[in-house]
């Protein structure tokens, strides 16, 4: 099996939101749902031709914007792709939270490779986890109902990656507290 180029999980993981992006500014948002449906099925193509896996949240995401944007596209109705965020953050914070309630931190084996914690410092982590992906569920819920497409389309990209950027970075105190001296990351 071949090394994973470094362009492969961004590429899997943002391209098929820029790909909904430049469809939506061009052709509108029922031609940026079909493109987002062929761009993730790609990127899961890609991932698998490389790798020989595909990691469970982009399968799941995969499946989600497959039943979703079917839908949307079938029934002409923006509303369906317009629910999938808050699908997505729901169910990522339900198995966050599942993982938390029977003391199997999920999150360690999703960063494990970059972050090697305490077990209070992934418990934490968790929780913080959880309520972030609850807060984007429910704003995207807010944003979807109260606000144009024009801004739930800015919301979703490039505003909730944006979020999650700041999310993640706000992070990295109780990371550097928790971090495990024999993870060979420098501490801060």
């Amino acid at each position: 099996m071949r090394a994973a180029p470094v362009w492969l999980k961004p590429g899997v993981d943002f391209g098929p939101l820029a790909v909904f992006l430049l469809a939506y500014v061009s052709k509108g948002l029922v031609a940026a749902t079909a493109a987002l449906m062929a761009a993730t099925l790609v990127a899961l193509v890609l991932s698998y031709a490389y790798t020989r896996k595909v990691a469970l949240m982009p399968l799941v995401t995969a499946i989600i914007v497959g039943v979703f944007g079917g839908l949307t596209l079938w029934l002409q109705d923006d509303t369906y792709i317009k629910m999938k965020p808050t699908i997505i953050y729901g169910l990522f914070a339900a198995f966050v939270g599942g993982g938390l309630v029977l003391d199997k931190p999920v999150l360690k084996a999703v960063l494990g490779e970059a972050f090697a914690l305490d077990s209070t410092g992934w418990r934490r982590l968790s929780l913080r986890f959880m309520l972030f992906f609850i807060a984007m569920a429910l704003g995207n819920e807010v944003v979807r109902r109260v606000a144009s497409v024009d801004i739930w389309v800015l919301w979703k990209v490039p505003g909730s990656i944006v979020l999650t950027l700041v999310f993640m970075l706000s992070q990295m105190p109780l990371i550097n507290r928790h971090r495990l001296p024999e993870s060979g990351m420098p501490e801060a």
